[in-house]
């Protein structure tokens, strides 16, 4: 039995959480306990979590923080952190104790690959480059989940207290050639896509990559990140 800790960062999440939550239901060889890490909601998100049978820690709000508040809290020997707006598609409990059982990978971390909510040619346009970034990059995003073993978390120093670029923070310390791409899909919303357009939502994530790569700190980035 894997005993595994998923961790939800919230703000006002209660729209999708859940069909995340409910996402994770399959997996009888998986011994869950989800955490829902939320940062001031106002729109019932904390009692809709409890109500779904998820343990409520309240913190300040900002993603990193609110993850590495998420690991804290909990002891499982395996982590899976997921955005409060991705769903997992039937199948992933495979996936996941297939990359478990593999002792090699407990000084790796997982994610799985990118589908959008929505129909739009855009839409499978972006899931490509998404795919394309990953297999030559080695850079999923924290809306792809990511896997990782407890004790190899805090080998490399867990998630920092970042506004933003969080996700590729901890990404790049555990290395391109240390991530694995589960087959499995994870239904991440494409809200902030069709509100923005997917062209110029996508150019700004780019700009703001390449920024922080380039050393810009990350508060800088929130305006331009919107």
């Amino acid at each position: 039995m894997l005993r595994l800790a998923v961790v939800i960062p919230t703000l006002d999440a209660a729209d999708h959480l859940a069909a995340t939550m409910a996402g994770l239901m399959s997996g009888d060889a998986i011994e869950r306990e989800t955490i829902v890490v939320d940062g001031g909601s106002r729109d019932g998100t904390r009692e809709l979590a409890e109500q779904l049978g998820a343990r409520v820690v309240a913190a300040a709000s900002g993603r990193g923080g609110q993850l590495a508040a998420g690991a804290a809290a909990v002891s499982a020997p395996w982590l899976l952190f997921l955005h409060a707006d991705s769903r997992l598609e039937p199948g992933w409990a495979r996936d996941v104790l297939a990359f478990v059982e593999d002792p090699a990978n407990r000084a790796k971390a997982a994610a799985f690959r990118l589908r959008l909510d929505d129909g739009a040619p855009a839409a499978r346009r972006l899931e490509r480059l998404v795919a394309w970034r990953c297999r030559v990059l080695g850079l999923p995003y924290g809306d792809q989940g990511l896997l990782i073993a407890r004790e190899h978390y805090e080998r490399i120093g867990g998630f920092r207290g970042l506004p933003l670029m969080e996700d590729v923070d901890l990404v790049r310390r555990i290395g391109r050639a240390h991530i694995v791409m589960l087959p499995t899909a994870v239904v991440t919303s494409a809200a902030r896509y069709r509100r923005s357009g997917y062209l110029r939502r996508s150019a700004r994530n780019l700009l703001c990559l390449c920024l922080y790569i380039a050393g810009v700190p990350p508060r800088r980035l929130l305006r331009l990140y919107g």
